[in-house]
């Protein structure tokens, strides 16, 4: 007989983070933020929690599936659990910060809670950090986005980084200017979500020919715009290409050695957007470190932007792992001015609350790196020297 399950157990996709993973996730996560007001984006902090209305309006609306909703007693209207922040960030640039001038550079941090993890990504609460620039429509807005992206991942320790470029409106745009019913819609895209060249081809005529087109462009990034150069496409997605060649242009100027590859038929993950997208990968790392792309702040058309979001779990997977840093150990009854010196220095002081007969032992009983005997008169000494 049991008395029923634990009261530890967590529900599945939840857990708790330890030290030192707690330490490293806060310190990677404000080395981000770092990074993005370095480039004058500036933070906003949105609530956990907001009226469903509210949440799932504009680019938010695509989050539904993924959210939790709850009754508020107060107001006795639906709330829900933010499952991503770029929706709220876009409710703030348009509504609390409506006057501020264009564009509008922003950026945030922390947990969001989903209904379901994914194969790739089980866990329910993730924190994300990212940014957002609102009000601006422009192939460099696209590359700047990329650039931070790039240039805060980097900051933190992650390496061999690529980037993959999509164009989620081109295959829709190819599509209406070949007048394909919704059944030969649906069977495109079935077809180009698997890169399955041979059902493509049984599409026939012309959308054979132009979508399996498409699907020889995906590659890398130079040979991938070569092949689009070569592709008869309706002026819409005309101008996505010519967008692309102008990004490309300014990523390599930028950052040259920066890996990028194309893929034009790519639209999974990408249902709020209007435009060019990507997807930030590091090699040798499980999942993307994160995502981004063109779309519309606000109800209807709204404003341009475009954003970013990096998932953490992610981007500690491709930074190098570290330590809580040295700890010393203090003896008891220590002057406190002694103790404040020594933080100022730099250190992490533990203190002994009780007086020991062993301070060596004391001190690796609790994990500390170094000890501190103010009779020897010359700061911290570190254990494994004794």
């Amino acid at each position: 007989m049991t008395d029923g399950p634990s009261k530890t157990l967590l529900p599945d996709g939840l857990r708790d983070v330890l030290p030192p993973e707690a330490t490293r996730e806060a310190t990677v996560m404000r080395g981000l933020i770092d990074r993005f007001r370095a480039s004058a984006y500036r933070r906003v902090d949105p609530p956990l929690v907001e009226f469903e209305d509210s949440l799932l309006d504009g680019a938010g609306a695509a989050t539904a599936p993924h959210t939790f909703r709850l009754m508020d007693p107060v107001s006795q209207r639906m709330m829900g659990l933010r499952a991503d922040m770029t929706g709220q960030v876009a409710r703030i640039a348009t509504s609390r910060l409506v006057r501020a001038p264009r564009p509008l550079r922003l950026c945030y941090a922390g947990p969001v809670l989903r209904v379901r993890g994914s194969q790739l990504r089980p866990e329910r609460q993730i924190t994300q950090a990212g940014c957002e620039l609102i009000g601006a429509d422009s192939p460099e807005a696209d590359a700047e986005l990329i650039e931070v992206a790039v240039d805060a991942l980097s900051a933190v320790g992650a390496a061999d980084l690529s980037v993959d470029i999509s164009l989620p409106t081109v295959v829709p745009a190819v599509c209406d200017a070949l007048g394909l019913s919704r059944e030969e819609r649906r069977s495109a895209r079935i077809a180009l979500d698997r890169k399955d060249a041979h059902d493509v081809a049984a599409l026939g005529g012309q959308a054979a020919e132009r979508l399996g087109a498409l699907l020889d462009a995906c590659g890398p990034a130079r040979r991938a715009l070569d092949t689009l150069n070569g592709i008869e496409l309706p002026p819409a997605a005309v101008a996505e290409r010519e967008r692309l060649a102008r990004v490309l242009e300014l990523l390599d100027a930028a950052a040259p050695e920066l890996s990028l590859t194309v893929d034009p038929v790519e639209h999974r993950g990408f249902e709020y957007q209007t435009g060019l997208s990507f997807t930030l990968f590091s090699k040798g790392v499980r999942g993307e470190l994160g995502r981004g792309g063109r779309y519309h702040a606000g109800q209807g058309d709204g404003e341009p932007s475009s954003g970013f979001s990096l998932y953490l779990d992610s981007v500690l997977r491709a930074v190098p792992e570290s330590g809580e840093g040295d700890t010393v150990f203090l003896p008891y009854g220590l002057p406190p001015k002694a103790a404040a010196a020594l933080r100022a220095d730099g250190w992490c002081t533990l203190a002994a609350l009780t007086p020991v007969a062993d301070i060596q032992a004391e001190a690796r009983r609790l994990g500390c790196s170094h000890v501190f005997d103010p009779a020897r008169g010359d700061g911290p000494t570190a254990l494994d020297e004794l």
